[in-house]
């Protein structure tokens, strides 16, 4: 079983930067693909970007692309999102994710539905 804490959110003016953390409990962390996800309100929850188990690997929305890195610390059972140049569109609940499948290192998931473990999400919010 895994548990995901994320933090990081908050309110803030467009073109700033901001970076959230994923805190992860269990020693199997390092061997998980792991995802960050969105919602905005009224919206289905979407993908943003994902990192596999070993950190080879990324993949971005392209409507993050450029802006936003993944990056993980396996020593510190820990995923971040850095998110420069926020836009008022990025605006949402931000999850992050974890595919509990055994996978090659450098495997990336960007689907959703295979993801197996969730956060309870932080707000981000943008404004003009």
């Amino acid at each position: 079983q895994v548990q995901l804490v994320e933090s990081g959110g908050g309110l803030v003016q467009a073109g700033v930067s901001l970076r959230l953390s994923c805190a992860a409990s269990g020693r199997t962390f390092r061997s998980y693909p792991m995802g960050w996800f969105r919602q905005a309100p009224g919206k289905e929850r979407v993908f943003v970007a994902a990192i596999s188990w070993s950190g080879g690997g990324t993949s971005y929305a392209d409507s993050v692309k450029g802006r936003f890195t993944i990056s993980r610390d396996n020593a510190k059972n820990t995923v971040y999102l850095q998110m420069n140049s926020l836009k008022l569109e990025d605006t949402a609940v931000y999850y992050c994710a974890a595919d509990g499948a055994i996978v090659g290192p450098n495997l990336v998931v960007v689907d959703l539905s295979r993801y197996d473990y969730w956060g309870q999400g932080t707000q981000v919010t943008v404004s003009s």
